[in-house]
């Protein structure tokens, strides 16, 4: 059964403070000897400051991070948002999935049974299993926190030629902060209404007598409440070392590592009730306010080379080897339709908790290598970049069963000590390894035109083992190549025009799980067409972008009519839509950030006659983000605001057994503002409000429960940068 003692391998949350303070203090330390160092009579120059303590860039994107992407993202053939560094520090977002709030088209979820952290859809596909960090999978259940993130990259729709399995509506790509010659001071300190308090440091230095060498250090300690769900707590802690050797040199090497560890008491929100949301109180909690728990352990090593033969050539090789532990035990809401009706009062209705309990490891080592080549064939500019993938990833869940739950009223719901019994349900083991070879070009023909296209192979064998009985084995092998193609013109420097194709594929062990029912089963199929332009204007210090796509997964897994514990690739499902995006300046003075997503989403066909035509499960058709700053002519104030619109959104496809109603949660729009002033040089304070109107909303969808969004929120901010 779950350990008794599980808050004892978070022993060192509680110290965070501490850790905080001497940070900081090495930190301030560190920039005050940079200071004096500097001759007499030299004035100092420091940068100016944002909330994450490093200098930022603005809003606007130029250029991918993906090696595999060789050309500036005015001329990639594929929609592409950028969530820069500076926009995750003008809104304060301590989380990743905060930031992709930004991103039209995205639409969150809430945790499942057999997993919890991150969820989100992508142009109406799930992305749960999407998430990289640097252009490698990061498999990982935990909740990502950005304070060692420079961008994040959200690349859209089916993109198996550069990520392998998975991707049907697009992926997450994180882009680490690493070492680099220009050194660093910087740091912040957060407090907020919700209970939020948060440090982060931020320590680069070039090493003395090494040329091209430097260090740097990123570390961060959270801990936040939610506003209207006051049981609801998060605390996280992190720290991200990276050295860098030769750095403006032929040959460079870069290691990186990651530790994050996060001990919550997470919310799985209220139940369905007929269709909607539960009515009841926003602050209505169901769970277990003392025993529940998830906690999380995250471990990510990194060794890059970079080796550039000539001017013409470059080898890239990447090793990671990463480590996930994952213990939870959470209770999910659901309402006893035993005996009650539509008419049925609220408070004569009783609510189930469902215990959801698991204990997890999961391991990720691969090696991606790869080699980037620009020549010319006669009038021909080429840009190949060809390589390999191997590796081994593993999975090791244990689950538990509870009986004797108490039940609650919905209206009224109690708190109980948890008492309840448990039993060993799963004791497996899964591994996958994984081979593959890629090769994708990019032609120039003269100024005007480009053709990219690109073919991947991959090999994905999966072995599973159930010991506890009814004991079980599945292997399966899939063997797949997937494809994309591209065509660019350029009726202008500044501007494109470009038409797209692209394939991915989902196997039955994608998320490193194989079952009687999916085993026999060959991958989901999904292909993409997508036309677009993107134009820099304004000097290009504005981008301007605008795509109309279609998504098809032509063989989705449905349950087997003849016997319902099976699936059948019998499925058709298909998004159709289309994206408009801004970013930049508008003025010297005046940034913005915005981008709205129509998304028509159908099931096509299925084995389950009830869901054919009805849209997918959490894609909601409108989403619309807008966030925009000011600098005012006095004292250098900053002031910002924006919005957030998501349309109605399904839960499932098909209706709730229980209730024989769609679970449908309501639209909702919330508003949040900045203000940022500069105390002096290298200091400043920022306050942001997030949900002003206070609006009642529900942000995180499951077919199971539905977990409302915060109340309004502040959060005050100092932050330095020396």
């Amino acid at each position: 059964m779950p350990p008794a003692d599980h808050r004892s391998r978070f022993s060192t949350v509680p110290s965070l403070r501490r850790v905080a303070g001497g940070l900081l203090t090495m930190a301030v330390a560190g920039g005050a000897h940079a200071q004096s160092a500097a001759p007499a009579g030299d004035a100092v120059q420091i940068p100016p400051v944002s909330v994450e303590g490093v200098q930022g860039t603005g809003y606007q994107a130029t250029t991918p991070h993906l090696s595999k992407l060789t050309e500036p993202l005015l001329d990639t053939p594929q929609s592409i948002t950028v969530v820069p560094r500076q926009l995750i520090d003008d809104q304060n977002d301590i989380t990743v999935r905060d930031a992709l709030r930004n991103v039209p088209g995205i639409s969150l979820a809430a945790g499942e049974g057999g997993a919890q952290g991150d969820s989100l859809t992508i142009r109406g596909f799930s992305a749960r299993n999407d998430f990289f960090l640097d252009g490698m999978r990061d498999f990982g259940s935990y909740t990502r926190d950005p304070f060692n993130l420079e961008s994040i990259e959200v690349l859209k729709g089916p993109a198996a030629v550069i990520f392998g399995r998975g991707s049907t509506g697009g992926v997450v790509n994180q882009v680490s902060k690493e070492a680099r010659l220009a050194p660093v001071t910087a740091g912040t300190v957060t407090f907020g209404t919700d209970g939020t308090k948060r440090f982060t440091a931020d320590v680069d230095r070039p090493i003395e007598g090494l040329d091209g060498a430097a260090l740097r250090l990123n570390v961060m300690g959270n801990l936040n409440g939610v506003i209207g769900r006051d049981q609801a707590e998060y605390r996280r802690f992190g720290v991200a070392p990276s050295l860098a050797f030769g750095l403006g040199s032929p040959t460079r090497v870069v290691i990186n590592y990651l530790h994050q560890q996060e001990y919550d008491t997470p919310d799985y929100g209220l139940p369905w009730l007929y269709g909607r949301p539960a009515a009841t109180s926003r602050a209505s909690w169901y769970g277990f306010a003392d025993s529940d728990y998830l906690q999380t352990i995250v471990d990510i090593g990194t060794i890059r080379v970079e080796h550039d033969v000539n001017d013409s050539l470059m080898l890239r090789s990447q090793f990671r080897y990463g480590n996930y532990e994952r213990s939870v035990r959470v209770t999910e809401p659901q309402v006893n339709y035993n005996g009650i009706t539509v008419a049925t009062s609220l408070a004569a209705i009783s609510v189930n908790r469902n215990m959801i309990s698991a204990q997890s490891t999961e391991t990720f080592l691969q090696n991606q290598t790869d080699a980037t080549w620009r020549f010319s064939t006669g009038p021909l500019e080429h840009a190949l970049v060809a390589g390999w993938e191997v590796g081994k990833e593993t999975s090791s869940p244990n689950r538990f069963a509870y009986s004797n739950v108490p039940t609650t009223n919905l209206l009224f719901p109690v708190q109980v000590p948890f008492t309840a019994p448990s039993r060993l349900t799963t004791a497996a083991r899964t591994t996958s390894n994984t081979a593959a070879l890629t090769a994708l070009d990019t032609v120039k023909l003269g100024e005007f035109w480009e053709i990219i296209g690109g073919v991947r192979w991959d090999n994905f064998d999966t072995s599973y083992y159930q010991n506890i009985q009814p004991t079980s084995y599945f292997h399966r092998t899939d063997s797949v190549v997937s494809g994309r193609a591209g065509l660019v013109f350029k009726p202008a420097p500044n501007g494109s025009l470009y038409f797209a194709w692209g394939t991915s594929f989902n196997p039955s062990a994608e998320s490193l799980s194989l079952a009687s029912s999916t085993a026999d089963l060959a991958p989901e199929q999904n292909e993409t067409y997508e036309v677009g332009t993107k134009w820099d204007v304004l000097d290009r210090k504005l981008s301007l972008t605008g795509a109309l796509f279609q998504i098809t997964k032509n063989n989705a897994r449905v349950p087997d009519p003849n016997n319902p514990l099976f699936n059948i690739l019998g499925g058709k499902q298909q998004v159709r839509g289309f994206e408009l995006g801004v970013a930049g300046h508008l003025t010297e003075a005046w940034e913005i950030f915005a981008g709205y997503a129509y998304l028509a989403s159908q099931v096509l066909s299925s084995t389950q006659q009830a869901s054919v035509g009805e849209p997918l499960a959490n894609v909601p058709r409108h989403t619309l983000n807008i966030w925009s700053t000011y600098v005012l002519p006095w004292y250098d104030i900053q002031v910002g605001g924006g919005m957030n619109y998501v349309s109605s959104r399904w839960a499932s496809s098909t209706p709730n057994t229980a209730s024989g109603r769609y679970n449908i949660a309501p639209g909702y729009v919330t508003f949040q503002a900045m203000a940022k002033m500069p105390i002096r040089p290298g200091l400043s304070v920022q306050v942001n409000a997030t949900n002003l109107a206070d609006v009642k909303y529900y942000d995180l969808l499951h077919p199971g429960h539905v977990v409302p969004g915060s109340g309004r929120t502040f959060l005050f901010s100092a932050s330095f940068a020396l």
